[in-house]
């Protein structure tokens, strides 16, 4: 019998939490939902992600118009992943939507694909999903930095490097040192990969490591406070996708290893350590298909479709 797909088994809502960290700098943090968050200055505001739906959108600017009623003008988005981009139609005040070139190229190629196998992964973060008005497209995009000056603050927007995906870019402000990393970071939660380039994810975090960084709002988990747990969080990252890398490898040594024979050795070395990670059971399948592929020397991930997504859960969760 097959293991529930993916997250469609977890029905436990999560109430996220606004959390200031550093002057009109904040946090939309949940236990290990997607993170987002909103910077103030000059009388607007800029969102970093925008939540899956109109509907949780929505919960997310009750909650901040209560401490800053500025008009967000301006959204940025991380990276293409469904469940953070689709809120958008909610940000009524918004001209502006900002992502990398390669982000936008990836909504062009794959946006409407990752849209209905999100849904179907993982349901209730799409809540009221027939509200969402299409994909989301930016209105201006850069190749690797932006800077934006909003009264006092300073913000670039950077593409460091391929990652979780090939188009990943931050949000850093360099005068508070707070970086919102999406999902190049994550804090004792498991990764998705994919859509991963592995070996180009572990040099984006010695660029990421190379911000000092006193606070990182990871793509999922708490805010990280202090240098020294920003650092703990981006030795854990990588220390995953070395896990992940080096576990597929000692299993295709098996001479016609099938992978099925390949998930299973990998699934045993890393669920120990691992195993009670939020979204763990929900990743791995696909982390040791993209592992696989890129080892074989595949360098773009393939489009995941929902009919890939059941195939692949079928072939390797029963």
């Amino acid at each position: 019998m097959s293991k529930p797909f993916a997250s469609s088994a977890d029905t436990h809502h999560q109430k996220a939490r606004l959390v200031e960290l550093a002057p009109d700098v904040y946090g939309y943090i949940s236990d290990f939902d997607p993170n987002t968050g909103m910077i103030f200055g000059g009388g607007e505001g800029l969102a970093i992600d925008c939540r899956a739906t109109p509907r949780l959108a929505n919960e997310m600017l009750i909650e901040i118009k209560q401490v800053n009623s500025a008009p967000i003008t301006r959204l940025f988005l991380t990276h293409y992943h469904a469940v953070r981009v689709m809120g958008r139609a909610a940000f009524t005040d918004v001209h502006t939507v900002l992502c990398s070139e390669g982000t936008r190229a990836l909504i062009d190629e794959r946006g409407a694909f990752d849209f209905e196998s999100e849904v179907r992964r993982f349901p209730r973060l799409f809540e009221a999903v027939e509200e969402v008005e299409g994909l989301t497209w930016p209105d201006q995009t850069f190749p690797q930095r932006t800077i934006l000056y909003m009264g006092d603050q300073e913000i670039h927007l950077e593409h460091l490097g391929s990652g979780h995906t090939r188009g990943d870019s931050v949000a850093w402000l360099p005068e508070h040192r707070v970086l919102f990393s999406g999902d190049l970071i994550e804090d004792r939660c498991a990764l998705y990969c994919g859509d991963a380039y592995l070996h180009e994810w572990r040099e984006t975090l010695e660029r990421l490591a190379a911000r000092n960084a006193r606070v990182v709002v990871p793509g999922r988990g708490d805010a990280i406070i202090g240098e020294e747990n920003v650092r703990k969080a981006i030795d854990s990252t990588r220390g995953f996708l070395d896990d992940l890398l080096g576990g597929c490898d000692r299993a295709m040594q098996k001479k016609d290893a099938t992978l099925k024979e390949i998930f299973d050795a990998v699934y045993a070395e890393m669920t120990p350590k691992y195993g009670e990670w939020p979204i763990y059971e929900h990743c791995i399948p696909f982390n040791v298909s993209r592992a696989v592929d890129e080892l074989k020397g595949l360098k773009e991930p393939s489009i995941w479709t929902a009919e890939r997504d059941a195939e692949l859960w079928e072939a390797l969760q029963s």
